[in-house]
């Protein structure tokens, strides 16, 4: 039944690309091959054995342990008139500043001569890697040779070697055909959505789509904002109909989906919610999926790198890879770098770099950042006692507190704005950089604070935090039969 209904979307595509082709509007991607210099952009001379070269995997050096530079990853410094403000919810631009900024005059007010120390549990970056050397040194060696490299959209000039070899090894871990890089992980979702929406454009018979020559798109009701924003943009050219269905409900979504008489459907969805921490019931969407022929688009931000033996995320970890037919991913979390990519099939490729206008109308990614993020996918791939740490810090939260989390993301709803920042107010003051969450990006009345682990946190910082988490959150009020984790300050 996959195959029957990726045969079906496998030949929307190819007519769609037909008509493009037609128009000649297909957008293509040359790699411009950026070599190794002599002498770098600096005047120091570059040497192959470096990480970013372009070799083997085997010039990337890994580490079997937690290093000192490990913990920079989770623990910050704060001016102290940064820290006053915070405790007292003062609105800011950024202008603060440390010790140190350096200001010509040196003029630096007392109070931030000191510096208050905080440990992080606010962060993506789950694995902790973007204080890893290995990928430090690659961007360094990058931008030494090459300066930010070649600056212009992908489609123009600002796609290279280094760009194609981070979609070749992204592709790899996510068993994909290929892959697109695109500036950020809001970006390729734009950029998937408008371009889904495009098939039903491009095989109109009358220029503009019926009702039922339309796609209809079913999201969860708590994908992320840019998944909604693509649909949103889909919907104003009249190319999509949009269902939402109850955040996980599969019963909801199977109705839907039964009402529906489009020929063409699609389900998107978060694998791992950013907010409520929990997963998208993967098992229940492929036996939907079977059932009524959808294409099956997931955000993996959250599960890449972090979940499955090889972190190949969510997809992996419950083995149904070859069911997921575009997968959505970032290089700003567990990667510990930055930018976005879409890991799918050669013919969705060629339609997304020509539909997508998030990716068409966006300059590249910088090549360090490039160079780092592949270095950055080969150290998780080879460094696993990442994953095994991160996963043993969830185990030592659930000891801890007794409440059942279910991943890394750990969301502690408690009601109004005032129990929210209250609460982030006391962590703070007991050394703890934990973010009071707040509408938007969570409805009224569901403010909450957002903990994350990750792979640096020690045992003992789970301690320390959840004993500030007892003093303002009663853990047994806590109810272990739902998945969203509620406590009252």
């Amino acid at each position: 039944m996959t195959t029957e209904c990726s045969g079906r979307w496998d030949g929307w595509v190819k007519e769609a690309l037909a008509r493009l082709e037609s128009l000649k509007i297909v957008r293509s991607l040359r790699p411009i091959r950026l070599s190794a210099q002599p002498h770098g952009v600096g005047g120091e001379a570059g040497r192959e054995s470096e990480p970013g070269s372009g070799g083997s995997d085997d010039e990337y050096e890994v580490f079997e342990e937690m290093k000192p530079w490990d913990r920079t990853s989770v623990e910050v410094d704060v001016a102290d008139s940064t820290f006053r403000s915070w405790l007292l919810d003062i609105p800011s631009s950024g202008e603060d500043f440390m010790l140190g900024d350096g200001l010509a005059d040196g003029a630096v007010a007392a109070s931030d001569r000191e510096l208050k120390k905080l440990t992080l549990f606010s962060s993506n970056d789950y694995l902790g890697l973007s204080s890893h050397p290995t990928i430090g040194k690659a961007a360094a060696k990058a931008a030494k040779e090459h300066g930010m490299g070649p600056r212009g959209s992908a489609l123009i000039c600002g796609y290279t070697n280094y760009h194609r070899r981070l979609e070749s090894c992204l592709a790899e871990l996510k068993k994909k055909e290929e892959c697109l890089l695109c500036p950020t992980g809001f970006a390729a979702n734009m950029a998937s959505m408008v371009a889904i929406g495009s098939i039903s454009l491009l095989l109109a018979a009358g220029g503009q789509p019926e009702k039922d020559e339309k796609i209809a798109i079913f999201s969860d009701a708590l994908n992320h904002a840019s998944i909604i924003d693509g649909i949103r943009l889909a919907e104003r050219q009249r190319s999509v109909e949009v269902f939402v269905y109850g955040h996980c409900d599969m019963v909801h979504l199977n109705k839907l989906l039964s009402a529906c008489t489009t020929e063409r459907k699609v389900v998107a969805t978060d694998s791992l919610f950013s907010m409520d921490g929990d997963f998208a019931p993967m098992d229940e969407l492929v036996r939907l999926k079977r059932k009524h022929h959808f294409l099956l688009v997931i955000d993996d931000a959250h599960g890449t790198f972090v979940c499955g033996k090889n972190g190949g995320g969510v997809a992996e970890e419950f083995d149904c890879e070859r069911d997921v037919d575009i997968c959505v991913g970032t290089l700003s979390k567990a990667a510990g770098c930055h930018g976005g990519f879409i890991a799918c099939s050669k013919r969705w490729k060629q339609l997304i770099q020509s539909r997508g206008r998030s990716f068409i109308f966006s300059t590249s990614t910088p090549v360090p950042v490039a160079a780092a993020a592949h270095a950055a996918v080969i150290v998780a791939k080879k460094e696993t006692w990442r994953r095994r740490e991160l996963w043993n810090r969830v185990q030592d939260f659930r000891t801890l507190t007794g409440i059942p989390i279910l991943s890394p993301i750990i969301s502690l709803i408690v009601g109004s704005e005032e129990n929210a920042l209250q609460g982030s107010r006391h962590l703070l003051e007991s050394g703890f950089h934990v973010t009071a969450i707040r509408p938007p990006t969570v409805p009224p009345n569901s403010c909450r604070l957002r903990v994350t682990l990750t792979a640096t946190h020690r045992k003992d910082d789970l301690v320390k935090l959840t004993e500030a988490l007892s003093r303002c959150i009663n853990f047994q009020e806590i109810s272990i039969h739902c998945p969203k984790v509620y406590a009252r300050l």
